[in-house]
């Protein structure tokens, strides 16, 4: 692939006309969705080649309406009164393989800038860039920066004690991993056990090694033991070191039918830590066993529709009173700066944000639905979707239609339009933003 992305906005606003133009020349180029196309069959094009990379770039506008008077517009936002922000990100991602007999090479990097409203900010990063060593069939052994997907779910992954979290709005974008080394032993079978797979995992925590894992100057332990038992993939997993408190895990994944998956996961932590806000406006830290679990089908109905539907609880999450608690600081804090120009409770507020309170999902209870159509009425290259997540306890909510389009080569087209929802003193009712309006454009190479 050979595109490149080529500037697509001059100016602030000259992305507001990009869709109906898009549509306009699919409606007078009816060619782009019926062109008849020719294939070759080359042998040569299957052969594994030594060097493997690409990539994507990627710009994207964002438009949001600020939910004013709600807490974390009022901590994020107290010293800059607006109605509106608008953004705008660059992105390239660049990812790659290079193998040479029993050692290959894995590398994946991620750069973005974005200007809105408040400023500019960019970064940089390798997000993998580890080797690998095979010197048989069933023995690989690799070190360096990796990715880590350990868990079945979709939208979240309790069992994931070497993961990043997931954005459940985007759950298959690229997350930075972690340095570690590992051992990975597999075996095939010819009995109902079909496969069985051992997966051992150092991760050191130090300064400027793995510094956002947890605790400093600690070496962690994790493992996963995997098998596929006639058509049912399973894992148990084990994470253990002083960086976190130790954990268990056990996921699975089978097939009901050909079009209807169905998976789940279980995590149990002996001694979880959470940080939990006080009645007087204190902090302390608790203590206890937490379980997390999810379960979730995936579904691919005749006409082409997938359906995701995932439940996903946390014994770690705030309750809905303890959340209340928080937002409720929020509103005194701004209370007492306008009589007094005291800022002591916000910057309390603030501080219990970053300690947990500010995280995606922070509640307990959550219901994930995703469905997407693949070219409905034989529109070729066009998959409207729709994306909700609901807090069961507040029943506050997010949901976010979209519509991609693939029609030109090694491009995607993406509009999304997200609407947050909730009463007061809730999740999504507390939310900086009431709504997000977001275009993406992407080219791939």
């Amino acid at each position: 692939m050979s595109d490149c992305l080529a500037p697509l906005i001059s100016c602030r606003y000259s992305t507001l006309y990009l869709v109906p133009l898009l549509f306009c020349l699919l409606i007078i180029s009816p060619s782009f969705l019926y062109a008849d196309e020719e294939f070759s069959f080359d042998l040569d094009e299957f052969e594994k080649k030594p060097l493997e990379w690409g990539g994507y770039a990627e710009l994207k506008w964002e438009h949001m309406d600020i939910n004013q008077g709600s807490a974390f517009a009022r901590l994020n936002l107290f010293e800059d009164s607006i109605s509106t922000l608008d953004r705008f990100t660059g992105g390239l991602q660049i990812d790659g393989h290079y193998a040479k007999g029993i050692i290959s090479f894995n590398w994946l990097f991620n750069a973005s800038a974005q200007q809105d409203d408040l400023g500019w900010s960019d970064m940089a990063d390798i997000y993998e860039a580890y080797v690998s060593i095979k010197p048989a069939p069933v023995f690989t052994a690799g070190v360096g920066k990796k990715m880590y997907r350990w868990g079945k779910g979709y939208a979240w992954n309790p069992v994931g004690f070497v993961n990043r979290a997931k954005d459940p709005n985007n759950p298959e974008e690229s997350l930075e991993g972690y340095i570690t080394a590992e051992i990975d032993l597999i075996k095939s079978f010819s009995g109902p056990l079909r496969t069985a797979a051992f997966t051992t995992v150092i991760l050191p925590v130090w300064r400027d090694v793995n510094e956002d894992f947890g605790e400093l100057d600690n070496v962690n332990l994790a493992a996963k033991l995997y098998f596929l038992y006639r058509d049912t993939d399973i894992d148990l997993t084990w994470y253990t070191g002083n960086s976190r408190s130790t954990r268990y895990g056990l996921d699975f994944s089978g097939n009901l039918a050909s079009n209807f998956e169905i998976h789940g996961e279980l995590a149990y932590v002996p001694s979880q830590k959470s940080v939990i806000l006080q009645d007087d406006g204190s902090s302390l830290i608790r203590k206890t066993e937490a379980f997390s679990y999810l379960v979730g089908l995936r579904y691919l109905s005749e006409n082409d529709i997938t359906s995701i539907i995932e439940y996903y609880h946390n014994d770690a999450g705030y309750t809905e009173e303890e959340m209340a608690r928080f937002f409720q600081l929020v509103e005194d804090g701004e209370s007492r700066f306008l009589a007094s120009g005291s800022d002591v409770l916000l910057e309390r507020a603030r501080d219990m944000s970053q300690k947990g309170y500010a995280k995606p999902q922070p509640g307990r209870n959550y219901l994930y639905a995703r469905f997407i159509q693949k070219e409905p009425f034989d529109i070729l290259y066009f998959s409207p979707g729709l994306t909700t997540i609901v807090n069961l306890e507040d029943n506050s909510y997010s949901i976010s239609p979209e519509i991609v389009y693939t029609g030109f080569t090694n491009w995607e087209l993406r509009l999304r339009f997200s609407y947050l929802n909730g009463g007061i003193f809730t999740e999504y009712g507390e939310k900086m933003n009431s709504n997000k309006l977001e275009l993406r454009v992407r080219s791939f190479f």
